[in-house]
């Protein structure tokens, strides 16, 4: 006799009649190191979805440091950084992020996702409100599943509702205002500089996701809070090493008192193992080139806004995107999936976007740039997917 569960999760057969159509676009077998080409069934591909942003993964001080890493502490922690899993280098992470965003501290997470997740229902108490961006992360969203306190959302990047939302908030009860710093989904930047102004008005603290601004924007890559000159309004800075630092892991940056009280009290933090040794040298070199190679920061927005002009001349509607995120709207989940396939044939590499991960009416194909793509390969990839957008009749 099969179990009702089991029962449930065997009606589950979505990935399946994918496979069977022949376009199944997930766990796409890749062969190689991770950068503006990659190897795929022996044929060399261009990679258009991976959120490289300056091309680090394969930078040869990057893989010496980890490689160094590994001969001095082993390849893992065994434990938590609360418990054993507190090494040297993790300090020496810590104190440079600190130093690097002009904050008090920073405690280091083993996965961006447990940063926001974890920070959110940590600080948040019964009587406090969340206050989030309708578009934002998932990792954001799992916070606000997990936190006790009054959830609302406002209207994506709509200001008036978020102050609408602040002014239904008793004057002197905790509020958080959590945000993505460039959505990663529609590659739009939040309209941060309002976002301070109305926490500050409403007392209210602000937490912004840097996963997708660090790298691209500000100086020395140091992101969307730094490029308007809203690093001391941002009260909590969380970012991701996935991306623009050529690793995995995440962080959170912020005063003194927040991050004393959180390393004492996030659950994800105290009962998850440390980031390995690998991961956490690896990160300290890529901050180390992205400082001392600001070509990478340059020719990234030079790809970006090649691409970006390309897109729109050539009628792609592209939603108001200012970033090297750039979404090719569809709103059909089918041709979605079958412009991603034919892409593939073609020799490149995009990310379908489909619901229930976004609405069925806004599926979209996820493009991303790298600082080591050239302006030959966003030409070669516009036409690439001209014809195929074409040929499906979705231009």
């Amino acid at each position: 006799m099969i179990k009702p569960l089991r029962k449930k999760l065997a009606r589950y057969t979505a990935p399946q009649e994918a496979k069977a159509m022949g376009v199944y676009p997930y766990f796409r077998e890749i062969s190689s190191d991770q950068d503006a080409e990659v190897m795929m069934n022996g044929k060399k591909v261009l990679m258009l979805g991976s959120n490289s942003y300056l091309g680090l993964t394969n930078h040869p001080k990057i893989k010496e440091a980890a490689k160094a890493a590994i001969d001095k502490y082993g390849t893992g922690c065994a434990g938590s950084p609360f418990l054993n899993g507190t090494l040297d280098i993790h300090i020496q992470l810590e104190n440079t992020l600190a130093e690097f965003f002009g904050k008090d501290g920073v405690m280091l997470f083993s996965a961006g996702f447990q940063a926001n997740s974890g920070t959110i229902p940590c600080i948040l108490g019964r009587n406090d409100f969340l206050i989030y961006d309708a578009t934002d992360h998932a990792s954001i969203i799992e916070g606000r599943r997990m936190t006790i306190a009054t959830a609302n959302k406002y209207r994506h990047n709509d200001m008036a509702d978020l102050e609408r939302v602040l002014q239904k908030c008793p004057p002197d009860t905790g509020k958080l205002v959590v945000t993505d710093a460039v959505f990663s989904m529609e590659g739009e930047v939040a309209k941060l500089p309002e976002i301070a102004a109305l926490c500050d008005k409403y007392q209210a603290t602000l937490m912004v996701d840097e996963a997708h601004g660090l790298g691209v924007f500000g100086k020395e890559g140091r992101g969307t809070c730094d490029h308007f000159g809203l690093v001391d309004k941002t009260d909590i800075l969380m970012g991701t090493f996935s991306k623009s630092l050529a690793s995995i892991g995440g962080f959170i940056a912020a005063d003194a008192d927040t991050i004393n009280y959180m390393k004492h009290d996030v659950r994800p933090y105290i009962f998850t193992a440390s980031i390995a040794p690998a991961a956490t040298a690896s990160v300290l070199a890529a901050l180390e080139i992205m400082r001392s190679e600001p070509e990478r920061q340059e020719n990234l927005w030079r790809v970006t806004n090649r691409a970006l002009e390309g897109f729109r001349n050539l009628g792609f509607e592209i939603g108001n995107t200012e970033t090297p995120i750039i979404p090719l709207y569809v709103r059909d989940n089918e041709k979605t999936f079958r412009v991603t396939k034919m892409l593939l044939d073609e020799g490149v590499f995009v990310n379908p976007v489909v619901s229930p991960a976004v609405a069925p009416q806004d599926t979209l194909i996820r493009i991303s740039w790298m600082a080591t793509h050239t302006v030959e390969q966003v030409d070669y990839a516009l036409d690439k997917v001209y014809k195929c957008f074409k040929k499906l009749e979705l231009l």
